[in-house]
């Protein structure tokens, strides 16, 4: 679990999951902005509101104020997403 002042850099610039790699971002507490890259969007996260990541999609997460937030990785589409 990250929370606004332990979020690595490599989350808050460009990445993306390894090929056949699903992420879930959930936030638990708080707010996080998530930009997609390919198609270009962007989407506010909260914990009512999970931002799903397919595999191989450029993308970086950016705190909106104080958050803490986790990653799931899914070998196949999470059902929950």
């Amino acid at each position: 679990m990250f929370d606004q002042d332990t979020l690595p850099a490599a989350l808050r610039n460009r990445h993306d999951t390894k090929a056949g790699v699903w992420g879930i971002v959930r936030v638990i507490e708080g707010e996080l902005r998530l930009t997609y890259l390919d198609p270009p969007s962007e989407i506010v996260l909260t914990p009512d509101n999970p931002g799903l990541i397919r595999p191989q999609q450029p993308h970086f997460v950016t705190p909106v104020g104080a958050m803490k937030m986790r990653v799931d990785f899914y070998d196949q589409p999470p059902a929950d997403a």
